[in-house]
């Protein structure tokens, strides 16, 4: 039996998001044997997305979530709304061919299209907003961007803008920056009240969701497979596994393939107007070039909400504030002693080649896992895509589970230490700017 890894009662934990959440109704836990066409693990993004656009097409749909909606990274994030995958366009190129580069090229704007696409449709108030900058610190990110803004002009994507040392203090006040990229396309919102707003969108759809209940087994070798939990049980025609970094020991097979990976936040106390202002003037979204990267925005009630850092592994910093502290006075020195009302942190799955993987476990089986990341568009894109294959329609879930996925060297054991000095080596060369 896998060990737990909903702390407590299951419920959010703190953050400023789960202290600003709409109110969400009883969803009590699976009790006795269920019967459904299609069961969905995990209401994150993914599983979210996987059920909606499934309810949508008339399936009966049964999503089973071990704590709460959008407990795990889809409910605390950094809220950015990040075109592409982790893995670049070009690594993509240079790792499996043309053909696949130019796939990926037709999909890495989808995923933001349905999150704004579902907003509307569905009045889900999660303060979107629009703009996403990348902010280069060194020569190099900006050689890095230019290229970015070529391939994808190659594939007729004319949403990113180049921006100059004096274009870039027009969306931020700082001098740390030599240049960057808007993506217009780009933008970001509340995570935790659009998780909300899509699981109440599911279940006007009919689809039924089950809170704490987490799943203790599955067994994906049946003709139709069988997922248990403490007290029920449900039985479909096809599963859909979508706990990412927190699917925990239910499927070995599958958490071998990735690395849990923290990353920490902070929402200062409201900002005045004239501060907020000063700082982000355009109020969009903002993540720099770096290997282990800051990532920072305006919420909706002028909070600079501010993040970056990692833990290999799923471990935290022992000073989560004092870190990011550190790193937001070296953007915003004026900021330095301002009141910190929340500080937080989540787990996202990394995989090795930082490229999502999907595929199937037997044969009415399907997942999705590994944004490394970049899983706010890049899971709405999979669940429209696992949808799609359950529907019967599986040309473009063929097409990506056909990419190679590769482990970590050395195994669970080895992953953490290599990737840590993977880390180390480049962020010394951001520091030395090559």
């Amino acid at each position: 039996m896998p060990a737990p890894i909903y702390p407590g009662d299951g419920a959010y934990p703190q953050s400023y998001y789960a202290a600003t959440a709409h109110a969400a109704p009883h969803r009590p836990p699976l009790q006795g044997p269920v019967d459904t066409e299609v069961c969905v693990v995990g209401a994150g993004y993914s599983g979210l997305s996987t059920a909606l656009h499934l309810a949508e097409k008339g399936h009966r749909v049964v999503l089973i979530e071990g704590a709460q909606v959008g407990w795990g990274a889809s409910g605390r994030n950094g809220g950015q709304i990040v075109n592409g995958l982790n893995a670049s366009l070009a690594k993509i190129g240079a790792r499996y061919g043309d053909a696949t580069q130019a796939f990926v090229a037709g999909l890495v704007l989808e995923g933001g299209d349905i999150i704004r696409e579902r907003v509307a449709r569905y009045d889900i108030q999660c303060d979107i907003k629009p703009g996403n900058v990348f902010a280069a610190i060194t020569a190099p990110h900006l050689r890095d961007l230019e290229a970015m803004q070529t391939l994808w002009r190659r594939y007729g994507m004319e949403n990113l803008e180049l921006l100059d040392r004096q274009a870039m203090r027009g969306h931020i006040g700082s001098d740390r920056y030599i240049g960057g990229m808007i993506d217009h396309r780009g933008g970001h919102m509340h995570p935790l009240n659009l998780a909300l707003g899509e699981a109440a969108a599911f279940e006007g759809q009919g689809g039924v969701i089950h809170e704490h209940s987490p799943v203790l087994s599955v067994d994906t070798e049946a003709t139709r497979p069988v997922v248990r939990t403490a007290q029920g049980s449900v039985t479909c025609d096809k599963l859909v596994l979508c706990g990412n970094a927190y699917l925990g020991g239910v499927s070995p097979q599958l958490s071998r393939r990735v690395m849990p990976v923290s990353s920490q936040m902070m929402a200062t106390a409201p900002l005045t107007e004239a501060q907020a202002q000063a700082v982000l003037p355009s109020d969009a979204c903002v993540e720099d070039m770096r290997y282990i990267l800051d990532y920072f925005r305006l919420s909706a009630d002028k909070r600079l909400i501010f993040g970056g850092g990692v833990g290999y592994g799923g471990g935290d910093p022992r000073d989560i504030e004092g870190m990011l502290r550190r790193n937001m006075a070296e953007v915003f020195p004026e900021l330095a002693q301002i009141k910190v009302d929340h500080v937080w942190s989540g787990q996202f799955a990394l995989s090795f080649s930082r490229v999502p993987q999907m595929g199937r476990l037997g044969r009415n089986v399907y997942f999705a896992q590994g944004y490394s990341g970049h899983g706010i568009t890049g899971s709405h894109m999979f669940g429209r895509i696992l949808a799609e294959a359950v529907h019967g329609d599986t040309a473009r879930f063929d097409t990506f589970a056909a990419i190679p996925w590769y482990p970590f060297p050395g195994g669970r054991l080895c992953r953490v230490p290599y990737t840590m000095i993977g880390a180390w080596w480049y962020a010394l060369r951001d520091r030395l700017g090559v």
